[in-house]
């Protein structure tokens, strides 16, 4: 989706469909000496939120969308159902292209830069179709083109956030595109060479560690995951250097388990076609750069994708067995479908060597997490009040949704070993919180926070498929970091 700035007069140019409010669709039909017409349309329209009619005219302005229930104290939250239905609606209609009336659907509540915002995130996820395996692709929408017009003097903020609108959108899509690719095509090497493609920027670089490298480095608990597929792991890392030259880099991590089969602790067969969306993490992490990037953010960036898949094989590590992490800690692995812990710990170890001034780990890591928040939520732990704030902060601007989380010292004994320093997996409760524990022990001394989105990012049943959360939250949170 391509957005774009309108500046001018919002009926001087030619537009397949104006989306506004009843109050002024009526004034637009009047300019176009369209009343009567329009008067006939609205008898019976209930203007409450939820409600919209299309009315369609002839001459150059092709059709009014009229969206109902705006009024001046709308908050974010009712702004984003609204544009929810909104976008809905847009993506069904023969158009290649709609003109938002920002004036009209306006709120004190919310600042126009919010509102582009909003509407953009709805438009983005309503357009999204993935099809690309598809031997006869279903009708896709024609809708290619979003202009938003306002008479507001503030118009550089406007372009402003329709900058970040049109990152936002490339970093969802990717994250989404990634999700959704099949296992046998989404392996690690494949996640490397998508993330190359960042490179093309002067001001990134994109590295990576093989089994080799690591094996070398002494990745135990990597390796320990990865050693049971054929496809071989990688570290990938990405540098983006928007930032001044001597800025400490906040480093993102994500979980890249291209499949997870539960290794050796197999899992049961129903729904495991979705432990492909086990990457989720990874991918929402190499959505949230792409968009830095697009947006020319001024950060400086580390994003590091500890990516491998977890397979049954004679190589595969088995329950009881033991491996020492790259931090030098032993571990003991009771279950092996605990798995992104393991690849995260040494990422996690290896992200301090860049002296950063955040670390961020963003996984699927625990069905534990959707027992307790559901798909609405996406679970935050910290050892870092200050950075747990900005998270809740930026999921808060973005509306994408994230709790915070307890990481208190009586869960570590969960994982306690009578053989190792640690066992990779606790009792039956506290799942996540317990797997955030584990984390934690790797990463002392750093500010550091874990995005569990074992539940957020990917939709399961009918609506099965990638998210792209939490890439509006991450995305955020970098804004809102730039010097």
């Amino acid at each position: 989706m391509k957005y774009l700035n309108n500046s001018n007069d919002l009926l001087g140019r030619k537009s397949q469909c104006i989306t506004t409010s009843l109050k002024e669709a009526k004034k637009i039909a009047k300019a176009l000496g369209a009343s009567k017409q329009i008067e006939n349309a609205v008898r019976d329209f209930s203007d409450k939120p939820g409600a919209n009619l299309c009315i369609q005219l002839e001459g150059k302005i092709e059709r009014i969308l009229i969206i109902g229930g705006i009024n001046d104290k709308q908050d974010s939250n009712s702004v984003r159902k609204l544009m929810g239905t909104v976008a809905a609606r847009l993506v069904q209609m023969p158009i290649k292209e709609a003109t938002f009336d920002l004036d009209a659907l306006k709120s004190r509540a919310i600042s126009l830069e919010k509102l582009v915002q909003e509407i953009s995130i709805a438009i983005s996820n309503a357009s999204y179709q993935y099809s690309k395996h598809k031997s006869e692709p279903p009708k896709t929408h024609s809708l290619a083109q979003i202009r938003f017009h306002s008479t507001d003097k503030k118009t550089t903020k406007i372009s402003s956030a329709i900058k970040l609108a049109n990152a936002l959108d490339s970093g969802l899509q990717i994250a989404k595109d990634l999700g959704n690719e099949p296992p046998n095509i989404c392996n690690p090497n494949y996640l490397l060479k998508e993330s190359r493609k960042l490179g093309k920027s002067p001001l990134v670089k994109v590295s990576n560690l093989n089994e080799s490298k690591m094996d070398a480095l002494g990745m135990g608990a990597f390796m320990a995951v990865s050693k049971g597929s054929d496809a071989p792991g990688q570290m990938i890392i990405i540098h983006y250097n928007g930032g001044k030259a001597q800025e400490a880099p906040i480093v993102l991590i994500g979980k890249g388990i291209t499949f997870d089969t539960g290794g050796i602790s197999l899992k049961p067969p129903p729904a495991m076609d979705e432990m492909k969306f086990d990457m989720c993490g990874a991918a929402s992490v190499i959505g949230a750069t792409a968009a830095a990037i697009n947006a020319n953010l001024k950060i400086n960036l580390i994003t590091i994708v500890a990516a491998a898949e977890n397979m049954p094989s004679g190589r595969a590590t088995r329950p009881g067995d033991i491996v020492k992490s790259y931090s030098g800690k032993t571990i003991e692995i009771l279950n092996t479908d605990a798995e992104g812990r393991l690849v995260l710990c040494d990422a996690i170890t290896y992200a301090k060597s860049f002296k950063p001034k955040a670390i961020i780990d963003v996984a699927t890591l625990t069905g534990a997490c959707i027992v307790a928040l559901g798909s609405h939520a996406s679970a935050l732990y910290s050892n870092d009040d200050s950075l747990a704030n900005s998270l809740e902060n930026a999921a808060s601007e973005s509306g994408d949704k994230a709790w915070r989380m307890p990481l208190w010292d009586e869960y570590q004994a969960n994982l306690n070993s009578n053989f190792a320093d640690m066992a990779n997996v606790g009792g039956r409760e506290a799942g996540s919180v317990v797997a955030a524990c584990f984390l934690s022990r790797f990463a002392e001394k750093e500010r550091w926070a874990h995005l569990d989105v074992a539940g957020s990012a990917f939709h399961s049943g009918a609506r099965k498929g990638s998210s792209g959360r939490p890439v509006p939250l991450l995305f955020k949170y970098l804004q809102n970091q730039q010097s």
